[in-house]
C-alpha cells in the first residue's frame, strides 16, 4: 500500500526518503497561489531559486526574465514584483519566464529537489490536483513551506483537504496525515474564516493585502498543475 503522509515543516524534510515520493509542494499564502494561477494564465515557466541573490543574477544574463523576490511578505526593492497572485494576471505573464524566491515556499521546493516528481498545490487547483494524485501508484508526500520552518494553520489545512480527497483510495496515512484531515475537518466549512486567526495572515493584512488572502483561498479557480521539469516549473501535461 502506498503511503499518503504529511511533513509539517521543511525543518522536518530529512526525517523522509524525499527520493521515494512524490512530493506536493503547498505555500497557500502566496508562493504556490500564485506559480499555480500564473501557470494557468500562460507563463512558459516558473523558475524557483533560493536566495535573492540568486534571483537577481538571472538580470545578468541578458534574458527577458521577470524577476519576483518576496521576503518577509514584502517585495524585494529592484524586482518586478513579489509572490501576489494580482502580479501573475495573462497581461503581465503569459508567453513569461518568471524567476521567483520566496520565503518559504521556494526553500521548501529546494529541500524536496530529490523526490521522483514534484508538483505545486493551492487551493486553486484542489481537486485538478487530487484527481491527478488519484492516477499515481506512488508515495506521496506533502510538504507544508510552513512560515521560517514553523508549524502554519493554512498550509496544513489545505494539506488535510488534500486527504480528505484521497483517504478513501488506496493510501496508508501517517498521523500527520490524520491529524491533518481532522483540522480540514473542524475548518472546511468556513475556510476562510478559520484561516482569519493565522499568523501569517496576520503579517499580510498589516501590509495592506488581505485580498490576496481572499484570492488564495478560492477554490478550484484553475485546473493547471505545475510540475518541477529541470530548472523550471511548466504546466503538467497528463
Amino acid at each position: 500500500m502506498n503511503q499518503l503522509n504529511v511533513c509539517l515543516s521543511p525543518s522536518l524534510i530529512p526525517l523522509y526518503n524525499v527520493e521515494d515520493y512524490v512530493v506536493v509542494i503547498i505555500d497557500i499564502f502566496r508562493a504556490t497561489s500564485s506559480i499555480c494561477y500564473g501557470i494557468e494564465n500562460g507563463a512558459e515557466a516558473i523558475i524557483p531559486v533560493s536566495e535573492v541573490e540568486e534571483c537577481a543574477a538571472y538580470r545578468e544574463k541578458g534574458l527577458d526574465y521577470l524577476l519576483a523576490a518576496e521576503r518577509d511578505g514584502k517585495v524585494v526593492d529592484g524586482f518586478d514584483f513579489g509572490n501576489s497572485p494580482f502580479s501573475y494576471t495573462k497581461e503581465k505573464v503569459a508567453g513569461k519566464t518568471v524567476v521567483l524566491t520566496t520565503t518559504n515556499g521556494t526553500h521548501a521546493l529546494h529541500l524536496s529537489r530529490s523526490a521522483k516528481k514534484i508538483v505545486i498545490g493551492s487551493f486553486l487547483n484542489l481537486t485538478a490536483l487530487c484527481n491527478w494524485l488519484k492516477t499515481q501508484n506512488d508515495n506521496i508526500l506533502l510538504v507544508c513551506a510552513g512560515w521560517k520552518n514553523n508549524f502554519n494553520l493554512e498550509d496544513t489545512l489545505f494539506a488535510g483537504a488534500v486527504v480528505d480527497q484521497l483517504k478513501d483510495f488506496e493510501f496508508k496515512l501517517d498521523d500527520a496525515a490524520i491529524a491533518a484531515n481532522d483540522l480540514f475537518q473542524i475548518g472546511k466549512h468556513d475556510i476562510d474564516q478559520y484561516l482569519k486567526k493565522t499568523s501569517h495572515g496576520e503579517r499580510l493584512k498589516k501590509l495592506g493585502i488581505e485580498k490576496d488572502i481572499e484570492f488564495c483561498l478560492q477554490v478550484d479557480l484553475t485546473t493547471a498543475i505545475p510540475v518541477l521539469t529541470g530548472e523550471k516549473l511548466v504546466k503538467l501535461i497528463s
